[in-house]
């Protein structure tokens, strides 16, 4: 709540999870609200596991450790990231439609997901939006182990964490409801004034 009303905050939801998280954070805040872009960048073969993630604009973080230990190749990481990287391009058109993206500079940037696994997402676009200098970077977010978030806390400026399950397995084991949020639901948050 220090972050309330004030007039230099903006709040970026990480699509798609953490959009309907970033609007409710944006909404109690008075900010507003817009959309980041994250793409996992899964194992070929294997997708769900994460190799690194791409963020909008281009940052990339890689978990060389992942890729050294499984023998992925150059050529495989590229695939990946050139097929993320249209998948990000698709989604920054459907979600904005020629909108520009918020600017971050001199802002508070509150980076929001429905949870942290193992960071690198977040990581991506901690790394994404340093580089546009804001003021300072806040990641927020329902739920995430311990080691990741204080991980995170090394990159951010502050790191809000509610909830860290100590059998943490999953981001959706402490949700009710953990549907998959779609393209119309993140426009049509997108569309929902904040204040």
């Amino acid at each position: 709540m220090p972050y309330r009303e004030k007039g230099n905050v903006l709040v970026l939801g990480l699509a798609r999870g953490g959009l309907p998280v970033a609007w409710e954070i944006a909404s109690a805040l008075h900010a507003p609200l817009d959309v980041f872009l994250v793409r996992k960048l899964g194992l070929p073969h294997f997708s769900e596991l994460a190799m690194g993630a791409l963020a909008s604009g281009g940052g990339v973080v890689m978990n060389d450790n992942v890729v050294a230990s499984l023998h992925i190749t150059e050529e495989q990481v590229r695939e990946v990231i050139d097929s993320e990287t249209a998948e990000l391009a698709r989604r920054e058109h459907a979600y904005r439609g020629g909108r520009p993206p918020a600017d971050p500079r001199g802002k508070i940037v509150i980076l929001v997901d429905d949870g942290i696994a193992t960071g690198a997402s977040m990581l991506a676009a901690v790394q994404a939006i340093r580089a546009a200098a804001p003021v300072s970077i806040v990641v927020a977010v329902p739920v995430g182990p311990p080691s990741a978030c204080r991980e995170l806390a090394q990159v951010a400026d502050d790191v809000v964490c509610t909830t860290m399950p100590p059998g943490f397995e999953a981001v959706g084991q402490v949700y009710g409801d953990f549907h998959q949020v779609g393209d119309q639901e993140v426009r049509q948050l997108l569309s929902t004034p904040t204040r």
